[in-house]
């Protein structure tokens, strides 16, 4: 019985540092970006982010990096979404799966899923998306993002 209840008090020192390692701040942060996006306030998101943040996105061409970075990752966004005929974008990041923070430095995966309108078709891509966030101030920061999904396919 003592060892059953000295295994027990273990597992739960085990359990509870990964419990509390969840930082609101960097839950707060990712779902600024996502309220943002879905409420078209992209101001809003781009304040999210460091200045020059590094994106990766499945659109060409898949990666934007240094001055302008954001505002030409969404231009080409922008003209690939319309030479696609999508439309009423709406994306979503799940609770993190893995979260990693050491010295002002964040990384985290979160599930998520992007649905639109496209032929008339409501259409789904489900995927991951990778976060590097930092630590500007109080405030983290996005400082790159990868998004990772296959094709979107017609929800059913």
């Amino acid at each position: 019985m003592k060892l059953l209840s000295m295994l027990i008090a273990f597992a739960a020192l085990l359990v509870a540092p990964v419990a509390s390692a969840r930082d609101a701040g960097i839950a707060a942060t990712i779902k600024t970006m996502m309220d943002g996006f879905n409420k078209g306030d992209i101001a809003a998101v781009k304040a999210i982010h460091i200045v020059d943040p590094t994106i990766v996105d499945n659109v060409a061409p898949f990666v934007w990096s240094g001055p302008g970075s954001f505002d030409k990752w969404l231009g080409d966004l922008g003209k690939s979404e319309a030479a696609a005929g999508k439309s009423d974008g709406n994306v979503w990041f799940g609770e993190s799966v893995d979260e990693q923070i050491s010295d002002g430095s964040a990384y985290v995966v979160t599930p998520c899923t992007y649905t639109y309108k496209q032929g008339g078709k409501t259409m789904r891509e489900t995927g991951f998306v990778a976060f590097v966030l930092v630590k500007v101030g109080m405030e983290w920061k996005v400082a790159s993002w990868s998004w990772a999904s296959p094709a979107g396919v017609p929800v059913k």
